[in-house]
């Protein structure tokens, strides 16, 4: 009967093979790889994938195992095809060569070990690796390319329940950011006195609380090269983070802009006044002005996990290409994490409602 399967399955008769393979004991290994590769000519990869790989896990001969790993190869080779076609067909469309992030979301690591077999099966890599590369905490920057590409792999990891989004380069870069230097006026409609990214010109800008749907939070590190001594005791220069910049952000999508807070460029002998003190710490003064912001801005949703973030956007933010971050850190040398975290806050803003 096992010759007569393989016959039927030759000549695309899957009815045949079916009623055929049905007649076998269900434990019989060759009606289980049978049932696979009629899955499979059936256009249910999944299922074949998973039948596969439970033959190759047991001992049942090395001609079942032979078997088992060609078709388990077979269906990847049909899947990549599949995937090129798809990928070859994206970026033919307008707009779509445009570089762009694919953004991993995160996942209940109870549930991230049936994601990572999924997620393997997507992006044709191991398990293992596809368990560690899906976030537990906040987003991972996971893929940068043709935004046409982003969306076909974006859209398949969906269907196999892994969150995830994807945004075009352009759309960050048509973004205004307002540096804000000093609040002017806090009624209905607050004033802020901002500066242009090189801070050569100000001006006043209004907005409305009810606005905002954002405040994005987080800490870029200030380096310093230091010298300091190996464990043998020899002198060495090395980079050091000698401290941290504190940055708040605003979104206003109904101006398509954000209203940039940070304390190296906030002046808070001007203005509004933000402690009971006039000359207070730096902290003190920071934490008078998120203070004001978090009374006047109860509905707007916090984000504040940029530092995991940017632990996966640094290595390849190079791959966006330059972009401006709109940050101005007194520096010897420009810092990724500058970029980092406008790309953080832009990605907040620009991220789609599903």
């Amino acid at each position: 009967m096992h010759q007569d399967i393989a016959i039927a399955l030759e000549r695309q008769d899957y009815e045949m093979a079916s009623q055929l393979i049905q007649a076998l004991p269900v434990e019989d290994p060759w009606g289980q790889l049978y049932l696979g590769q009629l899955q499979a000519a059936q256009s249910q990869p999944e299922e074949a994938e998973a039948i596969f790989r439970s033959l190759l896990q047991q001992d049942y001969g090395p001609k079942i195992a032979q078997e088992a790993r060609q078709s388990l190869e077979q269906l990847q080779e049909q899947a990549k095809a599949l995937r090129q076609e798809k990928l070859n067909q994206a970026i033919a469309q307008p707009g779509q060569t445009e570089i762009g992030s694919l953004i991993l979301e995160a996942l209940p690591p109870d549930s991230k070990a049936d994601a990572a077999l999924k997620f393997a099966r997507v992006m044709q890599v191991d398990p293992y690796t596809a368990r560690l590369l899906i976030p537990s905490r906040g987003w991972r920057l996971y893929r940068i390319g043709p935004i046409g590409e982003l969306e076909v792999y974006g859209q398949e990891l969906r269907a196999a329940g892994i969150p995830n989004f994807w945004v075009a380069m352009p759309q960050v870069q048509a973004l205004t950011v307002h540096q804000a230097c000093y609040f002017e006026s806090l009624q209905t409609a607050p004033q802020v006195i901002v500066s242009n990214h090189h801070a050569q010109e100000v001006h006043p800008f209004s907005f409305a609380w009810e606005d905002v749907t954002h405040r994005v939070e987080g800490l870029v590190p200030i380096f310093e090269e230091v010298v300091d001594r190996d464990p043998r005791g020899q002198l060495q220069r090395k980079e050091k983070t000698q401290d941290h910049a504190q940055f708040c952000d605003l979104h206003l999508p109904n101006q398509s802009c954000i209203l940039r807070f940070y304390d190296a460029a906030y002046q808070f002998n001007e203005g509004i006044p933000l402690t009971e003190v006039d000359r207070e710490t730096s902290w003190a003064n920071w934490r008078g002005l998120t203070t004001l912001l978090s009374q006047n801005l109860p509905h707007a949703s916090v984000w504040s996990d940029f530092t995991p973030f940017a632990e996966t956007a640094i290595e390849q933010i190079e791959l966006l290409g330059a972009f401006e971050p709109y940050i101005n850190l007194l520096r010897r040398e420009d810092s990724q994490w500058d970029q980092a975290f406008h790309l953080y806050s832009s990605l907040v803003m620009l991220k789609p409602e599903i």
